[in-house]
């Protein structure tokens, strides 16, 4: 029987982010996928949960959380006796260096990765696509590869980004890599680093997340 409820459409890299959490620690879900595209998020229902209109909503008790990392901390700190126990480390210094990593994907690896995805994935699709400037895509691709630079190294000594156990730090690169992968020019920006590439390898076919995907692929709720 679910437990709580996932508001939003599930290639939304936020809510994926999400879904992958909830199916690393066994909690049962709903999922109630929301057509942006059909404009389901600005209806009265949604906004109650969602204030800003936007791709996620989590409802747990009665309780509505709607940033994705916040919830999967949420998540692992609630659920911490079920499913996977490793997500945010055992003890002080296993959840500092897990935390130090998380720092690193939200403020380093998020803000270029998210671009790349909007200007070579969302904007292109749009109804009236949007094309960012040359400059700005390839502005984007050298920050993410300092990034990648740091982690190939990391990577060269570790199964994982911190250390021998896959943990929220691996969990919240998972949406937007696997967007980047899909396109040639950015999945080269992860193959030409060999520790990054196994690193991937590995994580992209965790059982959690190969159901994400299946998830995602499942057709739009009708309006």
């Amino acid at each position: 029987m679910a437990t709580v409820t996932v508001y939003g459409p599930p290639i939304s890299t936020a809510v994926s982010r999400v879904l992958a959490c909830l199916l690393e620690k066994d909690v049962p879900f709903q999922l109630a996928a929301v057509d942006m595209a059909k404009g389901q998020h600005r209806s009265p229902d949604f906004l109650k949960l969602q204030l800003r209109g936007e791709a996620l909503s989590y409802q747990d008790d009665k309780f509505a959380l709607t940033e994705s990392r916040a919830i999967c901390r949420h998540i692992v700190d609630k659920f911490k006796n079920q499913g996977n126990k490793d997500l945010m480390g055992e003890g002080v210094l296993e959840r500092a260096l897990i935390e130090q990593w998380l720092e690193t994907e939200s403020h380093k690896f998020d803000p270029p990765s998210s671009e790349l995805v909007f200007f070579l994935a969302v904007a292109p699709s749009l109804p009236e696509p949007e094309l960012p400037p040359t400059s700005a895509i390839e502005e984007s691709k050298k920050k993410l590869e300092k990034v990648l630079e740091v982690y190939d190294h990391r990577l060269a000594d570790n199964q994982f980004l911190t250390g021998s156990k896959f943990t929220l730090a691996d969990l919240f690169h998972l949406p937007n890599t696997e967007q980047l992968m899909r396109i040639d020019e950015t999945r080269n920006l992860f193959e030409r680093h060999g520790n990054v590439s196994r690193w991937w390898k590995d994580v992209s076919k965790r059982e959690s997340w190969e159901k994400v995907i299946q998830i995602a692929k499942q057709p739009p709720p009708m309006a």
